[in-house]
């Protein structure tokens, strides 16, 4: 009834609709994008805007719109160059492609790439900003800030001969 041919790609067809026999590992669809095995990242797409606090245990890439804060200390944060936040963010490390308005802070660096837009204070040991990027607000390089409790050092000022000193508390209000 079944003639076997001796050119082997016809044979797998054949093979496929015979009962007993599994179809060939190629002819088996591959593990759904929601299986429960490691992702590199989680999505909040271009479409969805999120109202409220983000945290989790995973790097998170947002091409959506988000209102709120995101706080994702130990993964990194990605705002894709459709995101749009309105919100502060806290991660290891912060890649800025789209648009953000609010104070971000990286444990290990910030980058604000060339298509990125920040409006907001950064507070990291590494901040990257790369030619063509947008950004208002201020820097602060201190590797221990991000995780500092302390209050704020007082303002310095910087002498002749000494180096910075401290700026006296009643010259510091004026």
């Amino acid at each position: 009834m079944f003639e076997k041919r001796k050119d082997s790609d016809d044979k797998a067809p054949e093979q496929a609709n015979e009962p007993g026999i599994s179809p060939t590992p190629s002819a088996t669809p591959s593990t759904p994008a929601f299986s429960k095995g490691p992702r590199s990242a989680a999505l909040i797409g271009e479409t969805i805007k999120i109202k409220g606090e983000i945290s989790g245990d995973e790097n998170l890439i947002i091409e959506g719109t988000v209102e709120g804060s995101v706080d994702l200390k130990k993964h990194d944060v990605t705002v894709g160059s459709s995101g749009n936040l309105l919100a502060n963010i806290s991660a290891s490390v912060v890649r800025i492609d789209g648009e953000v308005k609010g104070d971000i802070t990286g444990v290990e660096k910030v980058i604000v790439s060339a298509s990125g837009n920040v409006e907001g204070n950064i507070v990291a040991p590494r901040v990257t900003l790369e030619d063509g990027a947008k950004f208002r607000g201020s820097i602060d390089m201190d590797p221990g800030a991000a995780t500092a409790t302390s209050k704020p050092k007082a303002p310095l000022r910087v002498s002749d001969k000494s180096g910075p000193t401290p700026v006296p508390e009643e010259a510091a209000k004026k």
